[in-house]
């Protein structure tokens, strides 16, 4: 086929992104569609979550209620993800599928299959003041003590209860101080 596949934005039901992932490659599997339904991904995040003095790193959803879908959109392909349980509908006018352009695939980072954090440039070095504008901390402001580029994460030096505390975060979750 000459056509390439491009990535469109599908719509589900609050909750039903993974099961819509997983009947979208059924389908594709068990009909033999892999030419026109290339690929299906859940956008994920990486964030740090402290609960009882223990950070942990999870996952979530960048876009809850969407699923990405790489295909070359025909009648069958269309019908297919059109008419799996838990889509509402393609993101676009009247559900008609607009696919993303070049540069928000690069942004999301979805060609690259990494999970994504919401930054992933990081502008500031360690010594440098920065603030924190989301997560658990938000609002202090500290010194970066190490950056880990490769995981788009930071170690922040925070004055917390009375004391200088080193804090893991995502380097989405912070900003060069002004």
């Amino acid at each position: 086929m000459a056509e390439e596949a491009k990535w469109y934005v599908v719509h589900t039901y609050s909750g039903y992104e993974n099961n819509v992932k997983q009947n979208i490659e059924k389908v594709v599997k068990n009909r033999r569609l892999e030419d026109l339904i290339c690929e299906v991904k859940i956008p994920m995040e990486l964030y740090t979550e402290e609960k009882d003095s223990k950070v942990e790193e999870k996952e979530r959803k960048l876009f809850p209620s969407y699923v990405l879908v790489k295909m070359i959109v025909t009648n069958e392909s269309w019908y297919i993800v059109r008419n799996t349980r838990g889509v509402t509908g393609f993101v676009g006018p009247a559900s008609k599928p607009v696919p993303l352009t070049e540069k928000e695939v690069a942004a999301l980072g979805i060609e690259s299959g990494e999970t994504k954090t919401a930054q992933s440039k990081i502008s500031f070095a360690p010594g440098d003041r920065v603030d924190i504008v989301s997560g658990m901390f938000e609002g202090y402001s500290g010194e970066v003590t190490s950056i880990d580029e490769e995981n788009a994460q930071v170690e922040v030096v925070v004055s917390y209860l009375g004391r200088q505390t080193p804090v893991k975060m995502p380097a989405s979750d912070v900003k060069a101080a002004e």
